[in-house]
């Protein structure tokens, strides 16, 4: 073949490509731009053959539509809604994700955020390190036990699978809320389904959020889906960050209803620095301080699978460009 190929990497990673490179030099280029605005791609991906997108950009429709001969747009991650898949659907650009990088990490991280919030490792921790309160676990509050409690997930996908499976290893009542899921995966996990949100919040002891980033799902916990939760309850986000309204967080941890929040993705990454829930956190004289963990969209990682994304994502723009059949089309 004597087409020499471009392949763009917009963001995230930028060292000396071996993954990458490895399974595309015979065909292409590879070039990482470490992108951290969409206006820094302009000028640099109209001429690219293959796009790897990781998560600090977005790429708008005014960007796809700079595109000349681009033959794949591979959305390294599980979520696309950085990427205008309809815009790159009108021009012919197939927009594929890697859906089974992470499971595993994601849903430990969920199953790690939740054992450090309802057991009070992290609120305890905290106390104790700045020598507030005595040498004692009453600071922490009343606690339950967690065998025969409820562990509510909202979104069965693969991570809100993985994270069923562990908590039912910790003897929880599983029961998740999924209205595209269809009927049966309740039998085969041996968890419970229930009908609206409103119950899965009203029942769930702890609260795991796993479902995509979409119109629908916007700020699918707010103010109003806060209130609807037990008093005692802990809520977890490793999905997308808007999925959450993290200014509603705030105002209920402060209030008492909610104890604990664990969060690892953010509506913006980083956050500004007058962020509601980010100021209340680093308030020690705020509640936030010691009952809400954040994590800097770091749950998907892991050295392998790492690794495993990244070659995955080179696969695809293979597979583009000597015309076969690309696995995880999403548009």
């Amino acid at each position: 073949m004597n087409t020499r190929f471009k392949t763009v990497i917009t963001d995230f990673v930028a060292d000396e490509l071996v993954p990458e490179r490895s399974a595309l030099d015979d065909l292409s280029d590879v070039v990482a731009l470490n992108a951290t605005s969409p206006q820094e791609l302009i000028g640099a991906i109209e001429h690219a053959h293959a796009l790897m997108v990781y998560h600090s950009i977005l790429l708008t429709k005014e960007l796809v539509q700079r595109l000349n001969g681009c033959r794949v747009i591979v959305r390294c991650g599980v979520g696309v809604d950085n990427v205008d898949i309809a815009a790159a659907r009108l021009r012919g650009i197939p927009v594929v994700n890697v859906p089974d990088y992470g499971t595993e990490e994601v849903a430990d991280t969920a199953i790690g955020m939740a054992l450090s919030l309802a057991r009070g490792i992290t609120q305890l921790n905290s106390l104790l390190r700045d020598s507030r309160g005595p040498w004692h676990h009453a600071p922490a509050g009343r606690r339950q036990r967690l065998r025969g409690e409820v562990f509510g997930i909202v979104g069965l996908g693969r991570i809100g699978m993985g994270t069923a499976i562990r908590a039912k290893a910790l003897g929880m009542d599983v029961v998740f809320y999924d209205p595209y899921k269809e009927d049966g995966y309740e039998k085969s996990l041996g968890i419970r389904r229930v009908d609206s949100l409103e119950a899965l919040l009203r029942e769930s002891y702890i609260v795991s959020l796993h479902c995509p980033l979409t119109p629908e799902t916007r700020h699918l916990i707010n103010r109003d889906s806060l209130a609807l939760m037990r008093k005692d309850a802990f809520l977890v986000n490793t999905a997308r960050g808007a999925v959450l309204d993290t200014s509603a967080v705030a105002r209920s941890v402060e209030s008492g209803h909610l104890a604990g929040v664990g969060i690892d993705v953010l509506e913006q990454e980083p956050p500004q620095e007058d962020d509601v829930l980010v100021c209340a956190w680093r308030d020690r004289n705020h509640p936030a301080h010691d009952r809400v963990l954040i994590n800097p969209h770091a749950a998907f990682y892991c050295e392998q699978g790492l690794l495993d994304i990244r070659n995955k994502a080179a696969d695809s723009c293979r597979q583009a460009f000597l015309g076969k059949p690309i696995r995880n089309i999403v548009n």
